[in-house]
Protein backbone atom coordinates (compact mmCIF):
# COMPACT_ATOMS: atom_id res chain seq x y z
CA UNK A 1 0.00 0.00 0.00
CA UNK A 2 1.16 3.30 -0.87
CA UNK A 3 0.88 6.08 2.25
CA UNK A 4 0.50 10.14 2.43
CA UNK A 5 4.28 10.08 2.20
CA UNK A 6 4.31 8.38 -1.59
CA UNK A 7 3.80 11.25 -4.66
CA UNK A 8 0.32 10.94 -6.87
CA UNK A 9 1.62 10.87 -10.20
CA UNK A 10 -0.96 13.36 -10.98
CA UNK A 11 -4.17 13.83 -8.51
CA UNK A 12 -4.10 12.58 -5.38
CA UNK A 13 -6.08 9.14 -5.07
CA UNK A 14 -8.31 8.48 -2.47
CA UNK A 15 -10.11 5.29 -1.24
CA UNK A 16 -13.74 5.66 -0.25
CA UNK A 17 -14.58 2.90 2.07
CA UNK A 18 -18.48 2.99 2.18
CA UNK A 19 -20.76 3.42 -0.91
CA UNK A 20 -24.04 3.94 0.02
CA UNK A 21 -26.02 7.33 0.19
CA UNK A 22 -23.52 9.41 1.35
CA UNK A 23 -20.32 7.56 -0.11
CA UNK A 24 -21.96 8.06 -3.51
CA UNK A 25 -21.87 12.27 -2.77
CA UNK A 26 -18.62 12.28 -1.37
CA UNK A 27 -17.64 10.38 -4.89
CA UNK A 28 -19.66 12.88 -6.83
CA UNK A 29 -18.06 15.50 -4.90
CA UNK A 30 -14.79 14.48 -5.79
CA UNK A 31 -15.15 14.11 -9.40
CA UNK A 32 -16.80 17.50 -9.26
CA UNK A 33 -13.79 19.01 -7.44
CA UNK A 34 -10.86 17.61 -9.84
CA UNK A 35 -8.03 17.69 -7.67
CA UNK A 36 -8.29 13.42 -6.45
CA UNK A 37 -9.43 10.59 -8.31
CA UNK A 38 -10.79 7.65 -6.31
CA UNK A 39 -8.85 4.48 -6.97
CA UNK A 40 -10.13 1.77 -4.05
CA UNK A 41 -13.88 1.39 -3.37
CA UNK A 42 -15.24 -0.79 -0.27
CA UNK A 43 -18.76 -1.43 0.72
CA UNK A 44 -20.31 -4.67 1.89
CA UNK A 45 -22.63 -4.94 -0.50
CA UNK A 46 -20.67 -5.59 -3.85
CA UNK A 47 -23.34 -4.38 -6.18
CA UNK A 48 -23.68 -0.83 -4.78
CA UNK A 49 -19.66 -0.57 -5.25
CA UNK A 50 -19.35 -1.97 -8.36
CA UNK A 51 -22.32 0.33 -9.34
CA UNK A 52 -20.42 3.46 -8.18
CA UNK A 53 -16.97 2.14 -10.06
CA UNK A 54 -19.40 2.11 -13.26
CA UNK A 55 -20.96 5.68 -12.96
CA UNK A 56 -18.86 7.88 -10.81
CA UNK A 57 -15.32 6.31 -10.30
CA UNK A 58 -13.94 4.24 -13.41
CA UNK A 59 -10.77 4.36 -12.21
CA UNK A 60 -11.15 2.61 -9.36
CA UNK A 61 -10.77 -0.85 -7.97
CA UNK A 62 -13.29 -3.27 -5.87
CA UNK A 63 -12.11 -4.36 -2.49
CA UNK A 64 -14.07 -7.41 -1.14
CA UNK A 65 -12.71 -6.41 2.44
CA UNK A 66 -11.31 -3.81 4.26
CA UNK A 67 -7.89 -5.46 5.50
CA UNK A 68 -7.53 -6.54 1.42
CA UNK A 69 -7.88 -2.47 0.90
CA UNK A 70 -5.69 -1.42 3.54
CA UNK A 71 -2.74 -4.01 2.32
CA UNK A 72 -3.09 -4.26 -1.42
CA UNK A 73 -4.63 -0.52 -2.54
CA UNK A 74 -2.90 2.29 -3.80
CA UNK A 75 -3.78 5.15 -2.23
CA UNK A 76 -2.46 8.55 -0.64
CA UNK A 77 -5.56 9.78 1.64
CA UNK A 78 -9.38 8.10 2.24
CA UNK A 79 -12.76 8.88 2.93
CA UNK A 80 -14.85 6.84 5.60
CA UNK A 81 -18.46 6.94 4.92
CA UNK A 82 -19.03 3.54 7.03
CA UNK A 83 -21.90 2.62 9.61
CA UNK A 84 -21.40 4.11 13.02
CA UNK A 85 -19.88 1.68 15.02
CA UNK A 86 -16.81 0.61 11.95
CA UNK A 87 -15.24 4.19 12.11
CA UNK A 88 -13.01 4.03 15.11
CA UNK A 89 -11.35 0.62 13.72
CA UNK A 90 -11.22 1.76 10.62
CA UNK A 91 -10.04 4.95 10.86
CA UNK A 92 -7.67 4.22 13.70
CA UNK A 93 -5.99 1.72 10.96
CA UNK A 94 -5.69 4.33 8.08
CA UNK A 95 -3.65 6.61 11.03
CA UNK A 96 -1.46 4.04 11.72
CA UNK A 97 -0.77 3.88 8.29
CA UNK A 98 0.20 7.48 8.05
CA UNK A 99 -3.38 8.10 5.95
CA UNK A 100 -5.19 11.64 6.02
CA UNK A 101 -9.12 10.67 6.79
CA UNK A 102 -11.83 12.20 6.16
CA UNK A 103 -14.38 10.38 8.33
CA UNK A 104 -18.05 10.75 8.53
CA UNK A 105 -20.16 11.78 11.57
CA UNK A 106 -20.57 10.46 14.23
CA UNK A 107 -16.77 9.95 14.41
CA UNK A 108 -16.49 7.03 16.62
CA UNK A 109 -19.40 5.58 18.68
CA UNK A 110 -17.68 6.19 22.60
CA UNK A 111 -16.23 9.78 24.27
CA UNK A 112 -12.42 7.06 24.74
CA UNK A 113 -12.63 6.25 21.10
CA UNK A 114 -12.99 9.79 19.93
CA UNK A 115 -9.64 10.40 22.41
CA UNK A 116 -8.07 7.65 21.49
CA UNK A 117 -8.18 9.26 17.62
CA UNK A 118 -7.72 12.65 18.82
CA UNK A 119 -4.25 11.61 20.21
CA UNK A 120 -3.45 9.38 17.19
CA UNK A 121 -3.97 11.95 14.47
CA UNK A 122 -1.84 14.79 16.60
CA UNK A 123 0.90 12.66 17.60
CA UNK A 124 1.43 11.24 14.07
CA UNK A 125 0.38 14.90 12.75
CA UNK A 126 -1.88 13.02 9.98
CA UNK A 127 -5.09 15.17 9.32
CA UNK A 128 -8.23 13.85 10.43
CA UNK A 129 -11.27 15.45 9.26
CA UNK A 130 -15.09 14.87 10.40
CA UNK A 131 -17.47 15.65 7.79
CA UNK A 132 -19.01 18.23 9.89
CA UNK A 133 -20.76 20.37 5.99
CA UNK A 134 -22.03 23.33 7.67
CA UNK A 135 -18.74 24.38 8.54
CA UNK A 136 -17.54 24.57 4.75
CA UNK A 137 -21.17 26.55 3.62
CA UNK A 138 -20.66 29.98 2.82
CA UNK A 139 -24.11 30.63 5.48
CA UNK A 140 -22.79 28.99 8.29
CA UNK A 141 -19.22 30.46 7.79
CA UNK A 142 -20.75 34.05 7.18
CA UNK A 143 -22.91 33.51 10.86
CA UNK A 144 -19.87 32.73 12.26
CA UNK A 145 -17.88 36.05 11.30
CA UNK A 146 -20.80 38.15 12.23
CA UNK A 147 -21.44 36.52 15.34
CA UNK A 148 -17.41 36.42 16.64
CA UNK A 149 -16.99 39.68 15.49
CA UNK A 150 -18.23 41.28 18.54
CA UNK A 151 -19.74 44.25 16.54
CA UNK A 152 -23.07 43.33 17.31
CA UNK A 153 -21.94 42.16 21.24
CA UNK A 154 -22.41 39.06 23.28
CA UNK A 155 -24.55 36.23 22.18
CA UNK A 156 -27.41 36.44 25.16
CA UNK A 157 -29.39 33.32 23.62
CA UNK A 158 -29.42 30.79 20.85
CA UNK A 159 -32.67 29.16 19.22
CA UNK A 160 -32.18 26.00 16.79
CA UNK A 161 -35.35 24.30 15.00
CA UNK A 162 -34.04 21.23 12.63
CA UNK A 163 -37.01 19.40 10.65
CA UNK A 164 -36.50 16.49 8.17
CA UNK A 165 -37.94 13.66 6.67
CA UNK A 166 -35.24 10.83 8.03
CA UNK A 167 -37.71 8.55 9.45
CA UNK A 168 -38.93 7.29 6.31
CA UNK A 169 -35.54 6.63 4.83
CA UNK A 170 -34.47 4.28 7.35
CA UNK A 171 -36.88 1.30 7.58
CA UNK A 172 -34.83 -1.78 7.34
CA UNK A 173 -31.42 0.15 7.57
CA UNK A 174 -28.78 0.46 9.93
CA UNK A 175 -29.46 4.12 10.75
CA UNK A 176 -32.53 2.25 12.36
CA UNK A 177 -30.49 -0.25 14.31
CA UNK A 178 -29.68 1.20 18.59
CA UNK A 179 -26.54 -0.90 18.29
CA UNK A 180 -25.09 0.71 15.04
CA UNK A 181 -26.96 4.15 15.24
CA UNK A 182 -27.83 4.32 19.28
CA UNK A 183 -28.23 8.21 18.95
CA UNK A 184 -30.97 7.90 16.31
CA UNK A 185 -31.75 11.22 14.85
CA UNK A 186 -30.33 13.20 17.13
CA UNK A 187 -26.30 11.92 16.71
CA UNK A 188 -26.95 11.17 12.92
CA UNK A 189 -28.56 13.91 10.75
CA UNK A 190 -28.54 16.04 14.26
CA UNK A 191 -25.04 15.88 14.92
CA UNK A 192 -24.49 18.58 12.00
CA UNK A 193 -26.89 20.83 13.70
CA UNK A 194 -25.53 20.53 17.12
CA UNK A 195 -22.05 21.33 15.92
CA UNK A 196 -22.90 24.14 13.69
CA UNK A 197 -24.09 25.77 17.47
CA UNK A 198 -20.67 25.61 18.78
CA UNK A 199 -18.80 26.13 15.40
CA UNK A 200 -20.92 29.61 14.81
CA UNK A 201 -20.88 30.83 18.83
CA UNK A 202 -17.29 29.50 20.50
CA UNK A 203 -19.70 28.45 23.22
CA UNK A 204 -19.69 25.28 25.32
CA UNK A 205 -22.26 23.26 26.79
CA UNK A 206 -23.24 23.57 30.28
CA UNK A 207 -25.89 21.23 31.02
CA UNK A 208 -29.31 19.90 29.02
CA UNK A 209 -32.70 18.92 29.91
CA UNK A 210 -34.26 17.25 27.19
CA UNK A 211 -37.26 14.75 26.26
CA UNK A 212 -37.04 12.55 23.53
CA UNK A 213 -38.98 10.15 21.34
CA UNK A 214 -38.90 7.34 19.37
CA UNK A 215 -42.43 7.89 17.44
CA UNK A 216 -42.43 3.82 16.59
CA UNK A 217 -38.98 3.46 15.33
CA UNK A 218 -36.18 1.74 17.20
CA UNK A 219 -33.86 4.75 17.39
CA UNK A 220 -35.16 8.34 18.68
CA UNK A 221 -36.55 10.33 15.76
CA UNK A 222 -37.40 13.80 17.83
CA UNK A 223 -36.16 15.53 20.76
CA UNK A 224 -36.87 19.19 22.59
CA UNK A 225 -33.78 20.11 24.54
CA UNK A 226 -33.31 23.17 26.73
CA UNK A 227 -29.37 23.77 27.45
CA UNK A 228 -27.24 26.16 29.19
CA UNK A 229 -23.91 27.39 27.47
CA UNK A 230 -21.15 28.67 28.49
CA UNK A 231 -21.25 32.45 29.89
CA UNK A 232 -24.66 31.55 30.50
CA UNK A 233 -26.53 31.70 27.39
CA UNK A 234 -29.72 29.46 27.30
CA UNK A 235 -29.89 27.37 24.07
CA UNK A 236 -33.31 26.37 23.45
CA UNK A 237 -33.12 23.27 20.73
CA UNK A 238 -35.24 21.19 18.93
CA UNK A 239 -35.34 17.82 16.44
CA UNK A 240 -37.50 16.68 14.40
CA UNK A 241 -36.93 13.66 12.45
CA UNK A 242 -40.58 13.06 10.54
CA UNK A 243 -41.16 15.78 9.08
CA UNK A 244 -42.10 16.81 5.64
CA UNK A 245 -39.74 18.97 4.43
CA UNK A 246 -35.61 19.67 5.06
CA UNK A 247 -35.99 23.05 7.21
CA UNK A 248 -33.33 24.83 9.29
CA UNK A 249 -33.29 27.66 11.19
CA UNK A 250 -30.64 28.91 13.57
CA UNK A 251 -30.77 32.19 15.24
CA UNK A 252 -27.85 34.18 17.36
CA UNK A 253 -29.49 36.46 19.71
CA UNK A 254 -26.87 39.18 20.54
CA UNK A 255 -26.92 42.17 22.56
CA UNK A 256 -27.58 44.17 19.76
CA UNK A 257 -28.72 42.45 16.71
CA UNK A 258 -30.30 39.02 16.03
CA UNK A 259 -28.47 37.07 13.77
CA UNK A 260 -30.54 34.78 12.12
CA UNK A 261 -29.85 31.66 9.23
CA UNK A 262 -33.00 30.57 8.13
CA UNK A 263 -32.71 27.46 5.09
CA UNK A 264 -29.90 29.25 2.99
CA UNK A 265 -30.40 32.94 3.94
CA UNK A 266 -28.86 34.88 6.44
CA UNK A 267 -30.73 37.75 8.33
CA UNK A 268 -29.78 40.30 10.94
CA UNK A 269 -32.55 42.08 12.81
CA UNK A 270 -31.89 45.45 15.01
CA UNK A 271 -34.19 48.10 15.86
CA UNK A 272 -37.21 46.77 15.15
CA UNK A 273 -35.97 45.97 11.46
CA UNK A 274 -34.86 43.13 9.50
CA UNK A 275 -32.58 43.08 6.61
CA UNK A 276 -30.88 40.26 4.48
CA UNK A 277 -27.20 40.13 4.93
CA UNK A 278 -25.06 39.67 1.30
CA UNK A 279 -22.50 36.35 1.91
CA UNK A 280 -19.36 36.63 0.48
CA UNK A 281 -18.01 33.57 1.92
CA UNK A 282 -17.03 31.18 -0.54
CA UNK A 283 -18.93 27.90 -0.74
CA UNK A 284 -17.47 24.69 -0.49
CA UNK A 285 -17.90 21.00 0.80
CA UNK A 286 -15.58 18.76 2.95
CA UNK A 287 -14.43 16.76 0.22
CA UNK A 288 -13.09 20.05 -0.89
CA UNK A 289 -11.84 21.37 2.21
CA UNK A 290 -10.75 17.96 2.76
CA UNK A 291 -8.33 18.39 -0.22
CA UNK A 292 -7.25 21.86 0.46
CA UNK A 293 -5.81 20.76 3.93
CA UNK A 294 -3.47 18.06 2.29
CA UNK A 295 -3.17 19.77 -0.89
CA UNK A 296 -2.18 23.37 0.28
CA UNK A 297 -2.21 23.09 4.06
CA UNK A 298 -5.35 24.74 4.80
CA UNK A 299 -6.47 24.31 8.40
CA UNK A 300 -8.56 21.58 9.04
CA UNK A 301 -11.85 23.01 8.34
CA UNK A 302 -12.91 19.90 11.43
CA UNK A 303 -10.23 18.40 13.23
CA UNK A 304 -11.31 15.38 15.67
CA UNK A 305 -11.04 17.79 18.96
CA UNK A 306 -14.66 19.12 17.54
CA UNK A 307 -16.33 16.01 17.35
CA UNK A 308 -16.11 16.22 21.42
CA UNK A 309 -18.30 18.55 22.70
CA UNK A 310 -21.13 17.05 20.33
CA UNK A 311 -20.60 13.85 21.53
CA UNK A 312 -21.14 14.79 25.13
CA UNK A 313 -23.99 16.96 24.38
CA UNK A 314 -25.61 14.16 22.47
CA UNK A 315 -24.94 11.91 24.95
CA UNK A 316 -26.35 13.94 28.15
CA UNK A 317 -29.33 14.92 25.65
CA UNK A 318 -30.45 10.79 25.72
CA UNK A 319 -29.42 10.26 29.41
CA UNK A 320 -31.80 13.76 30.51
CA UNK A 321 -34.40 12.20 28.36
CA UNK A 322 -34.01 8.73 30.21
CA UNK A 323 -33.83 9.53 33.40
CA UNK A 324 -36.16 12.64 33.12
CA UNK A 325 -33.69 14.92 34.76
CA UNK A 326 -31.53 17.60 33.79
CA UNK A 327 -27.32 16.36 33.37
CA UNK A 328 -24.47 18.08 33.82
CA UNK A 329 -21.82 17.81 31.53
CA UNK A 330 -19.20 18.98 34.11
CA UNK A 331 -19.97 15.69 35.42
CA UNK A 332 -22.43 13.75 33.40
CA UNK A 333 -24.93 12.58 35.94
CA UNK A 334 -28.54 13.39 36.71
CA UNK A 335 -28.56 16.38 38.56
CA UNK A 336 -31.99 15.61 39.07
CA UNK A 337 -35.24 17.49 38.05
CA UNK A 338 -36.10 20.79 37.25
CA UNK A 339 -37.30 22.99 40.26
CA UNK A 340 -41.09 23.83 39.51
CA UNK A 341 -41.82 27.50 38.93
CA UNK A 342 -43.15 29.24 42.03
Amino acid sequence: MSDASSKPATKLRLALIGCGRIGRLHAERVAADGRAVLTALLDPDPTAAKSLCSEVAEAAVVYPTFESLVEGAEFDAAVVASPTHLHFEQASALLDRKTPVLCEKPLARTRGEILVLIERSQKSQVPLSVAYQRRTWATYRALRRLVRSGEFGPVRAVASHNVENWQSTIVGTWRDDPQMNPDGFIGDAGSHKIDAVFYVTGLEPLDVFARCDRCGSRVEITASVSAMLTGGVPLSMDFVGHGQHLGELLSIHCAHADLTLRDGELWLAREERSERVPITETDSNPISAFLDTILQGAENFAPPDCALPVYDFTRSLLDSSRSRCAVSLQSPTPMGPLPKPE
